[in-house]
C-alpha cells in the first residue's frame, strides 16, 4: 500500500509522517550544566543559568531548570525551623552607599587533625563584598582591630559596624578604635543572630561552599583556600540580592553612579 492510501485510511496527514524534528542537540548544554554543578556543588539551577548566559549560551532559565532536574542535580534544602514566640527587631537603616555599614562575625571550623580554627568575616552591607576573612586558631580583640584598621586604610572607616556580643567585639581595644575613628558599633540583641542577618547569610555560604567542601591540611592551607573562595565570591559568584551581579560588578556600578 502506498503512503498516500495508508494515510488516507488512517486519517493521518502525510506531513506528520514525513516530519523530522529540528530540535537542537541538548548534549553540549547538558554537559556544561553538569560541569558547572560539579565545580560549584551548592549552586542552584538559576545561578548556573546566570553563568551560562555570561558564557554566551542562548538559553532560557526554564530549559536550564528542566535539564538540571533531569540530571538529578536538584539541591536538598534544609527546612527552616519556625518559632512562634520569636520577637521582631526594629528595622536597621539600610545602607545607601558603599562603605556606609559593615557587618562582622565569626565562623568556626577545624583542620584535618581536629585542631580548631576561627575565621573573622567582614562584609559591606551595601555592595555585599567580602572585605576580609581573617583565619587563625584564635582571634582576640587586638586582631579584630588590626583587620578593621587595615581595611579602613584601604577604604576609609565606615559609619557603623554591625556585630554581636562576643568578647572580641565588646573588647576595650575595638571600642577605643571605634571611638577614635568615629565608628558606631551596632550590637545585636543577645540570642538574636537574625539581628545581623546579612553576615549570618554570608557565613552560611562560606560554610556551604568552602568550609564543608574542603579538607584543610594546615593553617596556611586553610588561609589559602578560604582567600581563593573569597575572591571568587567577590569577582565571579552571582548574587541574588544584587540582581544576579557579582559584588564587584555592583560596587563598580555604584562607584560610577554619581558621575552619571
Amino acid at each position: 500500500m502506498s503512503e498516500r492510501r495508508g494515510c488516507a485510511a488512517l486519517g493521518v496527514g502525510r506531513s506528520s509522517i514525513r516530519y523530522r524534528s529540528t530540535k537542537p542537540d541538548q548534549a553540549p548544554l547538558r554537559m556544561r550544566i553538569c560541569d558547572l554543578a560539579k565545580s560549584r556543588v551548592r549552586y542552584g539551577y538559576f545561578r548556573i543559568y546566570i553563568l551560562l548566559r555570561r558564557e554566551g549560551w542562548r538559553v532560557n532559565h526554564k530549559r536550564v531548570h528542566r535539564l538540571y532536574r533531569d540530571e538529578g542535580l536538584s539541591l536538598r534544602l534544609k527546612r527552616p525551623r519556625r518559632h512562634v514566640s520569636a520577637a521582631h527587631r526594629e528595622r536597621q537603616p539600610t545602607a545607601l552607599q558603599p562603605n556606609e555599614r559593615w557587618s562582622m562575625d565569626f565562623v568556626s571550623d577545624a583542620l584535618f587533625d581536629g585542631r580548631r580554627l576561627r575565621a573573622l568575616t567582614v562584609v559591606d552591607a551595601f555592595t555585599r563584598e567580602a572585605l576580609a576573612i581573617e583565619v587563625d586558631q584564635g582571634i582576640k580583640g587586638e586582631q579584630v582591630v588590626a583587620v578593621v584598621g587595615r581595611l579602613a586604610l584601604l577604604r576609609e572607616a565606615p559609619c557603623a559596624i554591625q556585630v554581636d556580643n562576643g568578647p572580641e567585639f565588646v573588647s576595650k581595644a575595638l571600642d577605643r578604635w571605634a571611638y577614635e575613628n568615629g565608628v558606631t558599633l551596632d550590637f545585636s540583641r543577645p540570642g538574636k543572630p537574625t539581628d545581623n542577618a546579612l553576615v549570618e547569610s554570608f557565613n552560611g555560604r562560606l560554610r556551604d561552599e568552602c568550609l564543608n567542601a574542603n579538607w584543610f591540611l594546615s593553617l596556611a592551607d586553610a588561609r589559602s583556600k578560604i582567600e581563593t573562595w573569597r575572591r571568587h565570591y567577590n569577582e565571579s559568584r552571582p548574587h541574588t540580592a544584587l540582581g544576579w551581579r557579582t559584588p564587584q560588578e555592583f560596587a563598580l556600578a555604584a562607584a560610577l553612579q554619581p558621575a552619571e
